[in-house]
């Protein structure tokens, strides 16, 4: 199966791969790391619909690894806002800066690895991808479509050991990144998580799930924990038309990121609901987001009078701009609330 199944894997890739900003063209071109490793860091846990506009701005702005090593850490942060998962933005940052102090990207795989943000599957990607870099590459698409390749039943997370033996098995040794990328088109085009288009998918006669007449069960995964609710309050401070702003702690929930001051909630606790100014306030209504561990219900109160003084480090900033302050979705949801009465 194992030169089979990568040669007719190959030849489905070469005419049906999807065009891509971060993917080499022409054909047989070297891929920019740089663009790889960008894409890579960007595409984890997030949809390929939401990286494109963004990838397409860093690469605006930022053109090469250089260029991003040298861009202050707020001016990144801000950019990054709405794609989640700051730390990844941080990490980009760290990762861009030693890249460029060493001349370039390391090509291993093993040395890739010792970069700030690289797990093993970022590793793994820019190696083959964009090095051509034997390399076995496993993200969520990739175990869906070994899980029924292979008709691996046992539980997610404990069979990803079993998963990663068995496209060791199929991974070429050379084209090691079209293989990659050919197995995530598959995943995310033809073998997906609520449909299995086996009568289109290349590796149908040798698939060992569809074989069994219900591919779709596979991989079988754990059931979902229930996440805890927090609740707590974000502060609408605003003055001469302009609202103020804090500058979040580096480290922690949406660390680095410029937000509405709030009430020191986290995803271990709720807020105090204690108000960072006197005075009267008024509610303007409840946001809700969704964090990885935990739910959120934000309460919005909004500072009634025009005399505010707020305490401690902060910016005003015009809420003609408020599109630029780089909000994370959370707070550009409370944003929203607020200036939606006005409209």
């Amino acid at each position: 199966m194992t030169a089979t199944a990568s040669s007719l894997l190959l030849d489905w890739y070469d005419a049906h791969a999807r065009d891509l900003p971060w993917r080499a063209t022409p054909a047989g071109a070297r891929p920019d790391p740089y663009r790889v490793w960008l894409s890579e860091v960007m595409l984890q846990q997030t949809t390929v619909a939401a990286v494109k506009p963004y990838f397409a701005k860093f690469t605006d702005i930022w053109p090469d690894v250089q260029a991003l090593a040298a861009a202050p850490e707020e001016d990144v942060m801000a950019a990054w806002a709405g794609l989640g998962y700051y730390s990844r933005a941080r990490n980009l940052v760290k990762c861009a800066r030693e890249v460029a102090a060493l001349g370039d990207f390391p090509e291993s795989e093993t040395e890739l690895r010792k970069l700030p943000g690289l797990g093993d599957y970022t590793a793994a990607a820019v190696a083959a991808i964009a090095f051509g870099q034997r390399a076995v590459v496993v993200d969520a698409n990739v175990e869906r479509v070994v899980a029924r390749l292979f008709a691996i039943d046992d539980p997610l997370p404990g069979a990803r050991k079993t998963i990663r033996a068995r496209a060791d098995t199929i991974t070429p040794e050379k084209r090691a990144g079209d293989f990659a990328q050919a197995m995530m088109d598959l995943g995310s085009s033809i073998c997906t998580a609520r449909d299995a288009k086996c009568l289109l998918c290349p590796l149908s006669a040798r698939c060992e799930g569809r074989a069994t007449g219900d591919p779709l069960r596979l991989p079988v995964k754990a059931p979902k924990k229930a996440k805890p609710r927090r609740t707590g309050t974000a502060f609408w401070i605003e003055r001469d038309d302009a609202v103020w702003l804090v500058k979040r702690p580096g480290k922690g929930m949406l660390g680095g990121m410029r937000a509405l001051p709030d009430d020191d909630w986290s995803a271990r606790g709720d807020g105090h609901g204690d108000a960072p100014v006197s005075g009267a306030w008024k509610g303007a209504g409840v946001v809700r987001h969704s964090f990885t561990h935990f739910d959120i219900e934000l309460g919005v109160a909004i500072h009634a009078g025009d005399d505010a003084r707020p305490d401690g480090d902060g910016e005003w900033w015009p809420l003609s701009a408020i599109e630029d302050a780089g909000l994370p979705t959370l707070f550009a949801k409370a944003a929203r609330l607020v200036l939606a009465d006005r409209m």
